[in-house]
Order: structure tokens, then sequence, then C-alpha cells
């Protein structure tokens, strides 16, 4: 289906722009991702920093016969035209409020796109002027739902994951 100001579209959904501070996930028929489970987590991290894409509210549009998941609109800019030290800085940041939200049981496991998912490696991290920040939460986790081994297993692997994005955004 074609959407009016469509913005993006992931492996199972599409987020649309509704006014200047806002935009809609959408979740039509059968998604892959739960809307109340996915709100859930964003409004968790929410509560713990600014590192998430901010919750707003839940919505059903009858003109698109879809759930929305309603978030800010976050505007992102492109990190090249930033000096390698400028950067370094907003890298510890962001470090620093990702384990911040790992501390407190909260992991997005999303970093770094599988290879066969379309876009880029690292589009769930995007710079803005308040430094960088995480947009899809979609399948991260929290520690209360999945118990301490898997928790500590997926952390792990998003430790990993930002090794490999701190190359990425450093050396690109």
């Amino acid at each position: 289906m074609k959407y009016p100001r469509k913005l993006s579209s992931g492996a199972n959904n599409t987020v649309i722009v509704l006014n200047e501070n806002e935009v809609a996930k959408l979740f039509t028929g059968d998604t892959r991702s739960d809307l109340g489970s996915e709100a859930e987590k964003m409004k968790f991290a929410n509560t713990i920093n600014d590192l998430v894409a901010k919750f707003i509210r839940l919505e059903y549009n009858e003109d698109l016969q879809a759930e929305m998941l309603v978030m800010e609109r976050i505007k992102p800019i492109d990190f090249r035209a930033y000096e390698v030290e400028i950067r370094e800085l907003w890298l510890e940041v962001f470090e620093n409020e990702l384990k911040k939200l790992h501390q407190a049981g909260f992991v997005h496991r999303d970093l770094k796109r599988p290879s066969d998912i379309q876009g880029l490696a690292f589009d769930n991290i995007l710079l803005t002027e308040q430094g960088l920040r995480l947009i899809d939460v979609g399948i991260s986790a929290l520690k209360s739902q999945v118990g301490e081994v898997i928790f500590k297993k997926q952390v792990t692997m998003e430790l990993e994951e930002l090794e490999v994005f701190k190359d990425y955004f450093l050396n690109r």
C-alpha cells in the first residue's frame, strides 16, 4: 500500500510523518512485532535517558486502517560533516547512555542490521543536534521479560555491535 508522507520502511512496518514533531510507525495486518510490547519498551527506555526516540501515544487511523505507534520526529544530520574529535565525544556519550539502558534492564538488539535486511548497517542510530539517538525498538528486550541469562547474552552481542559502529562512525 502507498502511504502519504512516507518517511521510511523496514522489514515489517512503514513510518509516516504526522506533523512537524511527530511520526507514526504503522502496524497493519499481521506484523512480526507487537505494538503494545514495542510501546512499553520505548516508554521504559524513555524513563532512563533520552537515547531512544520518545514515545508519544498509541492510536488508530481509520483512513489507513492502521494501528500507530506515535513518537517524536527525529531529523538526522550527516556525521561525516564533523571532525573525528567531535564524533569521538558523541560516541563517548552514546556509549555511556547505552550502558545506562543496559544497567536498567533494556537492550536495543538492533544497532547493526543483519546483512540480509535492506538499508544501511546502522540505520537505527541517528545523529541529531542533541547527539546520537536510537530508533526502532521493535526487537529490543527487557531483562524482566527475558531473564538474566538471555539478557546478558544480548547485551554482550550489542556491545560487540557497538565496537563495529565505533569504527564505522569514526572512519567513514
